[in-house]
């Protein structure tokens, strides 16, 4: 079956290649990524959710296939025991682009905006805080989802003890809480503000008494 997701990928990727076959070799080694047994969070449920948001505000993309290939290369690689899965999933979407023959313009787009989501602080263009903020929009989902959302996280980090996953949990939420806004955009800022932080501050407590 084609979900709407790999019918995005198939449409991008025949604007660059005629290789059926190629690019089916590409939306596999995705599909694969993504499905990973040790993903619960980070799967192609997290790049359809992606999807939805940014098609929301298609007219406000500059660069519309640069951001769709930052959407299916950015967690492509994703493991809890490593600190460069940004820059590894880079790597990967460069290769990729190249086999490609994407032009350069729009490899250093797609890598810059990748690299972003490791910090996830403001950026100079558009283009790079509306995928920011449609990669955080979990967060101002309603409460429902985002139990989900944190229970899929901490089962990605099922290695580590509640002793040692907690604390840096809080840090993280606590650092989102103490920021005067959460999402860079004013698009994203007015949908979800609210709600998310109504939803962090609600973790927090419960991660607090445990």
């Amino acid at each position: 079956m084609t979900t709407p997701l790999k019918q995005t990928f198939l449409s991008l990727l025949s604007k660059y290649s005629s290789d059926q076959l190629f690019i089916n070799e590409l939306w596999e080694e995705v599909e694969y990524s993504y499905s990973n047994v040790g993903r619960h969070y980070h799967t192609l449920m997290h790049l359809e959710n992606i999807l939805e948001q940014l098609t929301a505000i298609h007219d406000k993309i500059d660069n519309w296939n640069a951001m769709l290939f930052t959407l299916f290369y950015h967690d492509i690689v994703y493991d809890t025991l490593i600190g460069d899965n940004e820059e590894q999933s880079a790597d990967v979407a460069l290769k990729q682009m190249q086999r490609l023959g994407i032009t350069e313009e729009i490899c250093q787009i797609v890598i810059k905006q990748i690299i972003a989501t490791k910090a996830h602080e403001i950026a100079e263009d558009s283009d790079t805080n509306y995928f920011l903020d449609a990669d955080l929009s979990i967060l101002g989902q309603s409460f429902d989802l985002y139990t989900k959302y944190f229970k899929d996280v901490r089962k990605e980090y099922s290695i580590y003890l509640d002793d040692v996953y907690n604390p840096g949990r809080l840090k993280v939420l606590k650092h989102l809480i103490s920021m005067d806004r959460i999402f860079k955009t004013a698009y994203f800022c007015d949908k979800f503000e609210l709600q998310a932080r109504d939803n962090i501050k609600r973790e927090i407590e419960l991660l607090s008494v445990k």
